[in-house]
């Protein structure tokens, strides 16, 4: 089989794929055929049709299931005009926790929530696992036995990685934020209803604990010190800057993590 038509046959196989196939999916299926190429042959093809698509509104990109024939980034927004639905954004919460998980992997909850300076909530936990972007890769010995957690594939695939060492290096995001001001990050305030509502359920509403405090007040049954500290509850989720610089780790800065997570954002809604 020549070269142009085994580069013909796999261009057609991966338009028509519902997912990235890698070389031996992609070798068994010549199988059947008297001349089938050789594994090299096909990788030989894959990175010529790599080069015939550059400059190009589509691309064949290897991630980490293999290939698969993508709409480059660029062309992305007008794309996604073809659909009503909005695509899928996420809080600031849940993005901090999954980059942490992706540059710190295996990572406790409870380091997680060391490091960001606030609990991690169940509501988010649930979300990454549901999605499979996170799993468990097993459980520290310390006493409780935490479960350590990592990134999947799926993880992988979703942000058009072939491997870990595709993240983007903090030193390479640092501008980021000045590059895209325009950049949403509208769920915030949902994600943090969700948390109050993991962590509060047992507690009273603020409301009733702030009318409960004014008339103790009136009546002079508690102190100055327990007033403040009836009403300056730290919020569940709060921005990682506002964080001390000890919640940060060595190899992640403030201004680093908050790049980070800002371009998680943009490629989550392209």
């Amino acid at each position: 089989m020549d070269l142009q038509t085994l580069k013909n046959i796999i261009e057609a196989i991966l338009l028509s794929a519902d997912k990235p196939l890698d070389v031996r999916h992609l070798e068994t299926l010549f199988e059947a055929d008297a001349d089938r190429p050789s594994r090299d042959e096909i990788r030989q093809a894959l990175a010529e049709l790599q080069q015939d698509y550059e400059g190009r509104g589509t691309e064949l990109k290897e991630i980490s299931s293999g290939f698969r024939m993508q709409v480059r980034q660029d062309y992305a927004q007008w794309v996604g005009r073809l659909w009503e639905e909005k695509p899928a954004r996420y809080s600031r919460a849940l993005l901090e926790t999954l980059v942490l998980i992706a540059y710190r992997q295996p990572i406790t909850r409870g380091e997680i929530e060391e490091i960001r300076g606030v609990s991690v909530s169940t509501h988010i936990a649930k979300t990454l696992l549901e999605r499979e972007w996170i799993r468990v890769l097993g459980h520290k010995d310390v006493p409780g036995k935490p479960a350590m957690y990592g990134t999947t594939k799926e993880f992988l695939d979703y942000f058009n990685l072939k491997t870990l060492n595709d993240l983007p290096p903090l030193s390479d995001i640092k501008d980021l934020d000045k590059l895209h001001p325009e950049l949403a990050l509208g769920d915030d305030v949902a994600e943090a209803a969700n948390d109050e509502a993991d962590q509060g359920e047992n507690n009273q509403d603020l409301s009733t604990i702030e009318d409960e405090r004014l008339t103790t007040e009136s009546s002079g049954e508690i102190s100055t010190d327990n007033q403040a500290d009836s009403v300056n509850e730290e919020p569940v989720e709060q921005n990682i800057a506002e964080n001390s610089p000890e919640n940060t780790t060595d190899s992640m800065d403030e201004e680093s993590f908050e790049d980070t997570v800002d371009a998680v954002q943009e490629a989550s809604e392209a």
